[in-house]
C-alpha cells in the first residue's frame, strides 16, 4: 500500500487531549533518537499508556509516524473562512496570526530536529519521514494557506493571478533565511516577540505586492 493512501486518514488532525499528550511524547522520542526510537512499546512505556490504545488510535507504526507529523503541522491554525474574511482588518490580522504560528512551528526545536533527521535520510529510497513531512506537513499547510488567500481575493482584499505563487511570496517574506540557518546549526533562535514582528513585516510587504 502506498504511503499516500496508507496515511490518508490523518488529513483530519483533530486529536483528543490525551492523544496530543502521547504525540508530544512521540515527538520527543523521535527527535532524541530518530525513527528507530519511535516504537509502540517504547512510546507506551514513556507515555504511560497501553499498546492497545496506540493501535486503536493510530494503527501500525507507519500510522503513528503519520499522526506525529500531522499533529506537529496542526499547530499552525487556520480560522473558518467566514470569520477570517469578515472585514479587511480582520483578514489581515488572521494573516499575521498565520505567519506568526508558521514561524513558531518552523523555527521550533522539534521541527528543526525533524527536518535535520529527514535530510540525513534523504539519500535513502524509502525516506518515509521526508515524504510525511512533505505530505502531512508542508503540503497540508500550503493548501490551507492558499485557501485563506483565495478567500481574501474573493472578498477583494487581495489581487493575484496564482494563489500558489502568492503563497510562496508570503512564505519567503516571512521565513527569510532563518530556517536554513537554524538547520545549519545557528543557535540564535528568534524570540516570540521577534516572530510576531517578523510576521507582521512580512504581511506588510506582502500587501504592498498583492493588496488592493
Amino acid at each position: 500500500m502506498s504511503l499516500a493512501v496508507h496515511e490518508s486518514e490523518y488529513t483530519n488532525t483533530e486529536f483528543t487531549p490525551r492523544q496530543q499528550a502521547v504525540l508530544e511524547c512521540a515527538l520527543g522520542l523521535l527527535v532524541a533518537g530518530g525513527e528507530k526510537a519511535l516504537t509502540t512499546a517504547g512510546l507506551a512505556r514513556n507515555a504511560n499508556c497501553s499498546k492497545e490504545s496506540l493501535y486503536k488510535w493510530f494503527g501500525d507504526r507507519d500510522g503513528l509516524l503519520a499522526a506525529v507529523v500531522a499533529y506537529q503541522a496542526s499547530k499552525v491554525h487556520f480560522p473558518p473562512e467566514g470569520g477570517a474574511t469578515a472585514d479587511t482588518e480582520t483578514f489581515r490580522q488572521h494573516l499575521n496570526a498565520f505567519a506568526t504560528e508558521l514561524l513558531a512551528v518552523l523555527f521550533g526545536e522539534t521541527s528543526v530536529a525533524l527536518n535535520r533527521l529527514s535530510i540525513g535520510q534523504s539519500n535513502k529510497d524509502d525516506n518515509r519521514l521526508g515524504q510525511l513531512l512533505l505530505q502531512r506537513g508542508k503540503y497540508m499547510i500550503s493548501a490551507k494557506a492558499r485557501s485563506l488567500l483565495e478567500a481574501g481575493r474573493h472578498r477583494g482584499y487581495l489581487k493575484f493571478d496564482d494563489a500558489e505563487e502568492a503563497y510562496q511570496v508570503l512564505y519567503g517574506l516571512a521565513v527569510r533565511d532563518v530556517h536554513i540557518r537554524l538547520l545549519l546549526g545557528d543557535k540564535a533562535r528568534p524570540e516570540e516577540h521577534d516572530l510576531e514582528s517578523q510576521a507582521e513585516l512580512a504581511v506588510q510587504r506582502f500587501y504592498k505586492l498583492f493588496g488592493t
